[in-house]
């Protein structure tokens, strides 16, 4: 079996280690050389003081607070920077190079030194990287520590997907992000659900922005097929050069897994993985998830093509083809909605003698809106243009705080809107929760003569129906 480079999947597994997992700068941090160190080499650093339960009291200038996290590359700890008053996050790596000094210093320099680099990166979906250092032998890094989030892995199970519209927006803000850091000679390698944060407030972080190319790198040190493999792209899995293209095709990855709760390519062992990552082509989307558009898995397919160069050629150009899938989408909703909206409305007794033309007139003066029960539609006293239709529910008329009439589905109110300027002159209240359709007396004139006749002589009729209804 057969790479396209002519390599066997057998010899470029070995070199993933050496060149695509980690890259050419981390790679000598976390490969772990023969443990046959020579008498009289020095041993390792002293370990940082630690605490009660083994957490380092500091790492440089940081007091740890706890630890928050623990990986194969390495544990992070919550930290607070009292000069900025912000909680910053500390991943500490996990290094043994204590075979070659040299090694271990240059690995070292590297590490700084690209770590600096991925610092530069300031944009609102890359979580910054404030600081970085080594200390007793150990590379840390200092990032901005955001509270209660928490990553994509959660929504890449088939019971707990998201809705398309938020798939679509949080892989267009990830090729945004992406596209900067490209262009400013950066690439992730990395690009994975656990890299990729949600927080409280909806909003994407990549983490471990170039940093994160140390997770991962040593093959045969993750669980099975679970980590990163799943998601490289054929060039990283035969160790080709890589380029921004790498992280498309990862991205496209991640995009396919949530959209359907499954990866790409699955197999029982890694050397089957990397073949299937090379050679096969994964199962179509909408054959697991009926709801994905043609045009939607388009954009899935062409980020994940086996040649770099039939790809979407940067993540700006991902990122303009959702924005384009996600427009069209809205538009079908809206048209989904519209459908739904006068369907309602034409079941109503005030729209029997609508024309179906001005039913869509009406409605397109108007908006729905929902109330809960106790909630005030209009108020005493309060100026207003607008009249009101009830959908659903009940609702209170009263004056000066007495209930004096009711309203039912079907019923309408807001005279006051055919005197310009004049007070609401009682307070109507939902009593159940209820829909109402709110007509801009404004909006309502710029519709046709014949529909606002109708909306007028209806409206009318109806309010007089009720006053005698309620003079009786």
């Amino acid at each position: 079996m057969s790479s396209e480079s002519g390599a066997p999947i057998g010899q470029f597994m070995g070199r993933i280690t050496a060149r695509s997992g980690c890259g050419t700068l981390f790679c000598a941090l976390l490969h772990q050389p023969p443990r046959n160190m020579p008498a009289h080499a020095p041993g390792p650093a002293a370990p940082p003081h630690t605490g009660e339960r083994g957490v380092p009291e500091r790492i440089g200038k940081y007091e740890v607070i706890k630890e928050v996290g623990r990986g194969s590359t390495g544990v992070v700890y919550l930290s607070h920077d009292a000069y900025y008053g912000r909680d910053v996050a500390i991943k500490v790596y996990n290094v043994d190079t204590g075979a070659n000094d040299q090694r271990a210093r240059a690995a070292r320099k590297m590490f700084l030194s690209e770590a600096h680099l991925v610092g530069m990166l300031q944009h609102p979906y890359v979580l910054p990287i404030f600081d970085a250092g080594e200390e007793n032998g150990r590379c840390y890094i200092v990032t901005e520590y955001v509270h209660h989030a928490r990553t994509l892995t959660t929504y890449c199970r088939p019971d707990n997907l998201l809705p398309l519209n938020d798939v679509i927006e949080i892989i267009f803000k990830c090729a945004k992000a992406l596209h900067y850091a490209h262009t400013r000679g950066v690439i992730h390698r990395d690009i994975k659900p656990s890299n990729l944060l949600l927080t409280q407030e909806g909003e994407v972080r990549i983490i471990d922005f170039g940093i994160a190319l140390v997770s991962d790198a040593d093959i045969s040190r993750i669980e099975g097929i679970a980590g990163s493999p799943s998601y490289m792209s054929p060039e990283q899995v035969q160790s080709l050069e890589l380029t921004a293209s790498s992280d498309i095709y990862s991205l496209g990855a991640v995009m396919y897994e949530l959209l359907t709760g499954t990866r790409p390519f699955r197999a029982g062992n890694l050397q089957k993985l990397l073949h299937q990552i090379v050679y096969a082509t994964p199962p179509p989307i909408h054959k697991v998830r009926q709801d994905v558009s043609e045009e939607l898995e388009s954009v899935v397919v062409t980020a994940l093509q086996k040649d770099p160069v039939k790809r979407q050629r940067s993540g700006l150009e991902f990122a303009a083809e959702l924005a384009r899938v996600h427009h069209r989408l809205r538009q079908s909703n809206v048209r989904l909605d519209l459908q739904e909206q006068f369907g309602v409305l034409r079941r109503l007794k005030f729209f029997h003698e609508f024309s179906h033309g001005e039913v869509s007139e009406v409605l397109r003066a108007s908006a729905l809106q929902q109330y809960a029960l106790g909630e005030e539609i209009v108020r005493e006293g309060e100026l207003d243009d607008r009249f009101y239709i009830l959908v659903t529910g009940r609702c209170a008329v009263e004056r000066r705080g007495e209930q004096i009439a009711m309203l039912e589905t079907g019923d309408c109110f807001g005279e006051a809107s055919y005197v310009p300027g004049a007070k609401r002159t009682a307070t109507v209240r939902a009593i159940d929760a209820v829909t109402v359709l709110k007509v801009s007396a404004t909006q309502l004139e710029q519709v046709s003569v014949s529909c606002q006749l109708r909306f007028n002589r209806v409206f009318l009729r109806s309010l007089i129906g009720r006053l005698q209804g309620e003079s009786c």
